[in-house]
């Protein structure tokens, strides 16, 4: 079974949550960006890691805006499960940007990254990565691979949610992404189930196919 969850921004006390302690070998639990485990690269840090790479399911992440990529992006890229991803250990992959994976016979497009709301407050390379800003050449990569799998996925999976939800998720969108005009494309020539996303912080179903998603599970059936 796939679930689907949101930010847990280093948080390990997220992995003792009763509805991720069911999950069974086999199983894939997706985190919709700020995972955040990987951030300082302290021994504690170092020693958590190696706690969630000893789960029986697999942990896949989507990055976000609160990632030291200086730290990430030290793992090569490979292919996984029909996607460019970094696998840090064999159950803990790193979902890429514009990617498309086929999981339990489920194809899901990712994407993430975005921008930092409290961007102003931070410093670069300390605690914020200009990284987190999609670029133009993964936006290309990923209207290619849209392309190639003729616009049809079973779930759109993102850190940023799409810009149009912004009056129903009671939210700012404090700086236009280029990123932003990939996803109304998407929302206007895909075809998918359903369309999760973290980032907002908040757990919501937006009528018919949009969920905001932080602390729920959510099984994808």
């Amino acid at each position: 079974m796939i679930y689907v969850t949101g930010d847990t921004h280093g948080d390990y006390s997220r992995f003792k949550d009763p509805a991720i302690k069911k999950l069974r070998r086999g199983d894939t639990l997706i985190i919709c960006g700020d995972f955040g485990f990987f951030w300082n690269g302290s021994r504690k840090e170092r020693s958590v890691i190696k706690k969630l790479t000893k789960k029986g399911y697999t942990i896949a992440f989507l990055d976000g805006c609160h990632e030291n990529f200086d730290i990430l992006e030290e793992y090569p890229v490979t292919e996984w499960n029909g996607g460019k991803a970094r696998v840090i250990a064999g159950n803990l992959i790193h979902l890429m940007r514009g990617q498309v994976y086929t999981i339990e016979n489920k194809k899901i497009f990712t994407f993430g990254g975005g921008h930092s709301q409290d961007f102003d407050f931070r410093r670069s390379s300390e605690n914020w990565w200009k990284r987190e800003k999609p670029s133009h050449d993964e936006i290309i990569e990923a209207i290619e691979n849209l392309r190639i799998n003729d616009n049809s996925f079973d779930y759109i999976i993102t850190h940023e949610p799409p810009v149009s939800l912004k009056d129903c998720l009671n939210v700012d969108v404090l700086q236009r992404l280029e990123v932003h005009a990939l996803f109304e494309d998407i929302i206007k020539t895909c075809t998918y189930q359903k369309w999760f996303f973290g980032k907002c912080h908040i757990d919501k179903h937006i009528p018919i196919k949009f969920f905001a998603v932080f602390n729920n599970v959510i099984p994808l059936k």
